[in-house]
């Protein structure tokens, strides 16, 4: 394995567990009530997906096609499709001013629905490595641009994300 592979790996899983601890402190947050909290590790999580939703579908996802072929690439554009419907009920539960218990219940499957795209999308590193190393740059370049425009998670997929049109494997 290169050493870009090995960065990569390394990058994206770092991602991944910021976001796993920020969705499973946002599951205490509703259990625990505490609106305020929720609607901070909301824009905390919406800052970290934001920018690794964008390269992951933007150059990460296309260049796996040829490894898994377009039907499961096509899954991974789903699973952010609901990631961000889940998202969108989060906010709008963090904007109520007290929440019922079927409000923090609805919170808790809402946000534990996206946990398993984050383990799931993780294990995409392995393959990553089977990348060549021009591939894995391109992947880095696509990641340093979306940071850059620093667009979180909703205002990335209202006013930048396209439908992808996925190459053929």
């Amino acid at each position: 394995m290169s050493q870009m592979a090995d960065r990569f790996t390394s990058m994206f899983r770092d991602e991944h567990r910021a976001v796993r601890d920020s969705l499973l402190d946002l599951v205490d947050a509703f259990t625990a009530r505490d609106i305020p909290r929720a609607g901070t590790l909301l824009g905390r999580i919406a800052g970290l997906t934001g920018p690794h939703f964008r390269y992951e579908e933007e150059v990460m996802y296309p260049a796996l096609v040829g490894l898994f072929g377009p039907a499961y690439i096509a899954k991974l554009y789903q699973d952010h499709n609901q990631a961000i419907g889940a998202a969108q009920g989060l906010v709008a539960l963090a904007g109520k001013s007290s929440w019922s218990d079927d409000d923090v219940r609805k919170g808790v499957e809402l946000t534990r629905a996206i946990l398993p795209h984050v383990s799931d999308c993780d294990g995409l590193s392995i393959m990553v490595e089977r990348l060549g190393d021009g591939q894995i740059g391109q992947i880095f370049t696509a990641r340093d641009r979306s940071n850059a425009a620093g667009l979180d998670l909703l205002r990335w997929a209202a006013e930048v994300r396209r439908p992808p049109t996925l190459p053929a494997a």
